[in-house]
Formats: C-alpha cells, sequence, structure tokens
C-alpha cells in the first residue's frame, strides 16, 4: 500500500525512488513489524490474561514446567497480524509470490487458531482433533503445490542440490507435488513440536526467515543467480519483504516470549511459520537447504518419531522425554541452557546453508 503511494509520489518527487529498493523495503518490513508488535504485545497479553487463556501444562512434564500454568498463550495471532501488515504495506501487491506466501500463512494460522481455541475456550484437552488438522494441512498444501505446478516456468521446477553445482533435476507433476507438500506440512509441524520452551521456536524461526529472505533476494536477481549457479526466478525477490516481516514480528514477540515467557505463541503462531518457512523454501527452491538450517527443527520432529516408534515396538522409550528440548531438561539442565543452546547450533546450521548456496 504505501509502496504503491511512493510509486505515485515518484512523478513528483524522485526522492521518492529509494522505495524502488528492495533492501529499503526489506529493512522497512523489519521495522515495521517489530513496532506493531511492541506495540500490539501489551494489550494483547492482557486482553488474554482477562478472558483466562492460559496455557494447560501436561502432568507428565518436567516439574518446572508447572510455575508455567495458565500463562497466556495464542500469542501467535500477533505474529502474524504484525507480518501481514507489514508485508502488504511495503511489498508490491500485483506480485502473486506475495499473496501465496500470505495465504498460507494465514491458512494455517486459522488452524492452529481453531485448535487453540477448543483447547483454551472451549476447554477441550483434544482441540481440534489430529485427523481433520492432518486433513486441512494437507489440502492447503495440495492446492498450493497444484497451483505452482500450473503456473511454474521452467526455472521453478528445478529441484536444487546443495554444494554439487551441476546436480539438478527438473521435477514433473507428482515429484514437484509430493515435495511442496511434504516441505510445507512437515516444516508447520516441525515447528510446532519445537515450541515447547520459552522461545526455544521463536528465534530459529527469526534466524532461518532472515536466512531465506537473503537467498529470495539473490534468487531474483539475474546476476547474483547466474553467479551462484541458482536458478533465476523473476519476482521472487519481492519476498525480501515478507522474511523481513518474520524477523520483525518474531523479534517483537520473543520481547515477551522470551525466559520467563509472558505469552505462549500457541499452535495459531507455530503451525503458520512452519508453514510460512516451508513455502519460502519452495519457492526459492532451495528445499534441502531448509532442512540443514532448520535441523533444531528436524532432530525435535525426528525424536518424536523415534520415541513413539521405539515405545511401541519395545515398550521402552530412548529419551527421558520427548520432544529432544525436554529430554535434555530431564537430565537437569535449565531451561535457559537448552534455549540458548539450541539457539547457538541454529546459528551455526543457518551459516553452514548460506554456505553451501555459495559452495556451488
Amino acid at each position: 500500500m504505501l509502496y504503491a503511494l511512493a510509486q505515485y509520489l515518484q512523478e513528483f518527487y524522485s526522492g521518492f525512488n529509494v522505495f524502488n529498493y528492495l533492501t529499503v523495503r526489506g529493512i522497512l518490513g523489519v521495522i515495521t513489524a517489530l513496532l506493531i508488535s511492541l506495540l500490539i504485545g501489551p494489550s494483547m497479553i492482557k486482553r488474554l490474561s482477562k478472558y483466562n487463556i492460559g496455557q494447560p501444562i501436561r502432568d507428565d512434564g518436567p516439574e518446572t514446567h508447572l510455575i508455567k500454568a495458565g500463562t497466556p498463550t495464542m500469542g501467535g495471532a500477533l505474529i502474524i497480524v504484525a507480518i501481514g501488515i507489514s508485508t502488504l504495506l511495503w511489498s508490491d501487491l500485483g506480485n502473486r509470490y506475495v499473496w501465496i506466501v500470505l495465504l498460507v500463512t494465514f491458512a494455517y494460522g486459522i488452524i492452529g487458531w481453531i485448535d487453540d481455541y477448543k483447547k483454551l475456550v472451549k476447554r477441550d484437552p483434544k482441540g481440534l482433533a489430529s485427523r481433520y488438522k492432518y486433513l486441512w494441512q494437507s489440502v492447503i498444501a495440495l492446492v498450493v503445490a497444484v497451483y505452482l505446478f500450473k503456473t511454474a516456468s521452467p526455472a521453478e521446477l528445478q529441484f536444487i542440490f546443495p554444494v554439487f553445482k551441476d546436480l539438478t533435476f527438473q521435477l514433473g507433476f507428482v515429484s514437484f507435488v509430493a515435495i511442496t507438500y511434504f516441505v510445507i506440512v512437515g516444516s508447520s509441524n516441525a515447528v510446532n513440536l519445537t515450541d515447547g520452551l520459552d522461545g526455544l521456536a521463536i528465534l530459529p524461526t527469526v534466524m532461518i526467515g532472515g536466512a531465506l529472505g537473503l537467498i529470495a533476494y539473490l534468487t531474483g536477481h539475474a546476476q547474483f543467480a547466474s553467479y551462484l549457479s541458482i536458478p533465476y526466478i523473476n519476482g521472487v525477490g519481492e519476498l525480501v519483504i515478507f522474511c523481513g516481516a518474520i524477523v520483525g514480528a518474531g523479534l517483537g514477540f520473543l520481547w515477551f516470549n522470551t525466559y520467563p515467557a509472558q505469552v505462549f505463541m500457541g499452535d495459531v503462531g507455530a503451525l503458520a511459520l512452519g508453514a510460512a518457512l516451508g513455502i519460502m523454501a519452495v519457492l526459492v527452491r532451495q528445499e534441502l537447504i531448509l532442512f540443514v538450517m532448520g535441523g533444531i527443527f528436524v532432530v525435535e520432529t525426528v525424536s518424536v518419531i523415534i520415541q513413539v516408534a521405539y515405545f511401541k515396538l519395545t515398550g521402552k522409550r530412548i529419551f527421558l522425554m520427548a520432544p529432544l528440548h525436554h529430554h535434555y531438561e530431564l537430565k537437569g539442565w535449565p531451561e535457559p541452557r537448552v534455549i540458548v543452546r539450541f539457539w547457538i547450533i541454529t546459528v551455526i546450521l543457518v551459516l553452514v546453508g548460506l554456505v553451501m548456496l555459495k559452495v556451488r
């Protein structure tokens, strides 16, 4: 919206040309989303507390979590609102990629909101039944995957292997839809599983979102894309603003979510942010880079799968508790230690992912 206004005002004053730069609008996206989060956050927390929308705590979880009972949740709605407003203000709304990422993010946010609403407002401990949750996640991912395939250029159908310069595959309908589906749904649920400690999920999301924004800028720039031997996709650079909004909104939310948390994001935030990272990776054709940078999310998910499978086969547990962050808590690590160490690992993995992009 403001970008369109700036384009109009260019006719009267050339200084408004500065808004044509993606870097400028990306930074403005960060600042705008951050300010929205910081300004709205306190009133949102008070309102959630007023209506007793507090987090229930598992009886079999770490004892240190009992003090968190009743902490306001569904705070992820704040993140989604900040991302949406900031993206709409500073993006080129004629760009289809902008609408794709916004629609996917909001659609998954609605699924998470329904789940949280049933748990916290209707006091239904099961929330949205898993089969319905996965059904709607799957429907959205499949619809988006089919649409992207039908409208894709040849560059948008390449599957890239990091490090190996000439190792690429041109995807067909089935393979493209399958990969897109698993990346979006898998990423969404992986972030949701990781969201179990104060700030544990949000800062890795911020770091990965920022890295994907850099990749989007490079992918949408013909010269940089050629230099790095990655597909050039015209228009995808506009997603820099969306990724900037993720960074700003995430940092703003972390202001209130840092240990000890004043608010939790809930499924409404975790499912939406995971899906946002997934669709971004698909659009910039770097699904495997996301797998590397999101290594913490991957390990957390795998720990749950291993724990459940092993318990069903043997009746025993490999980890003291899954997801993995609870295992370390039960081993005696203080919660802040688990959180910060997982953050440090994510910093390293994000840097490794970016280096893998350059090595090609």
